[in-house]
């Protein structure tokens, strides 16, 4: 009985967390623009979407500012991560402390904090003002996604490089960074999709001319979302899918040739 009940609320969970999903998947199909009514198979919602000038603008500067926020930020935290990991005891715990402040701060004070910080200093609001906000808030997830690999890596294989003569920039290529490599990957991707679902901190902090998708469909819902926005999305969960499991992949392989003591 239990077993019964326990399979039940995970069906569930699940039913919850992946109908919406499906249903815009489902009704990126729909002929009618009615969301309530199923007119039928097709596709013109993904031709159309090709030749909306709006979406196609919001698109570009949604995946630029994301590649380039979550690159940048992925770069940055990983050698602030490994900074980090070698301060003593009270440093590190302040400077952690610091790097959770942004994380719980709600993005409506950090969007505000952004913007008045730019216009203070003369900045033009816009691409740059948008992409330096995107890679503030997301080098603090990078940082707590490779943190834990750095401790759970063996410290004397470096000691030992570094005994036989290899260099520390030698030492953090060869070793360090291939043995945190996976943290790498999950705080660009966290940095990645964070930055793709960002709102409140890119409506404070963009200019005309300069938006995403977020800040589109956030305008849209005021008169109706048009129907190319399920085909869009549909797209981008197709993306995202495919990148997850190239990834696990590519993950699974390494896991399989370090157990048959192999090298990639």
């Amino acid at each position: 009985m239990k077993d019964r009940i326990k399979k039940l609320y995970m069906s569930l969970v699940f039913v919850f967390l992946y109908a919406p999903i499906a249903v815009l998947v489902i009704y990126s199909f729909n002929d009618s623009t009615s969301r309530g009514t199923w007119g039928g198979f097709t596709l013109r919602w993904y031709a159309e979407l090709l030749s909306d000038r709006d979406i196609k603008t919001a698109l570009y500067y949604t995946v630029v500012v994301a590649l380039l926020a979550a690159s940048i930020s992925t770069i940055v935290g990983t050698f602030t991560a490994i900074g980090l990991y070698s301060f003593n005891k009270m440093p590190k715990a302040i400077m952690l402390n610091l790097n959770y402040l942004p994380v719980v701060n709600p993005d409506v004070v950090t969007g505000l904090a952004l913007m008045i910080l730019y216009l203070s200093a003369n900045m033009r609001l816009g691409f740059l003002s948008m992409l330096l906000s995107h890679i503030t808030f997301d080098i603090p997830y990078v940082i707590l996604a490779v943190l834990p690999k750095l401790k759970s890596m063996n410290k004397h294989i470096t000691e030992a490089a570094l005994d036989l003569g290899a260099t520390p920039m030698y030492a953090l290529r060869k070793i360090v960074i291939p043995e945190i490599m996976p943290g790498i990957i999950t705080g660009f991707l966290i940095a990645f999709t964070l930055s793709i679902d960002d709102f409140v901190i890119s409506f404070f902090t963009t200019g005309s001319g300069v938006t995403n998708l977020s800040i589109v469909i956030y305008s849209m819902a005021r008169r109706g979302v048009k129907p190319t926005i399920n085909a869009l999305s549909t797209l981008m969960l197709g993306a995202v899918l495919i990148l997850l499991f190239l990834i696990n992949k590519r993950s699974s392989l390494i896991d399989e040739q370090k157990n048959n003591g192999g090298f990639i």
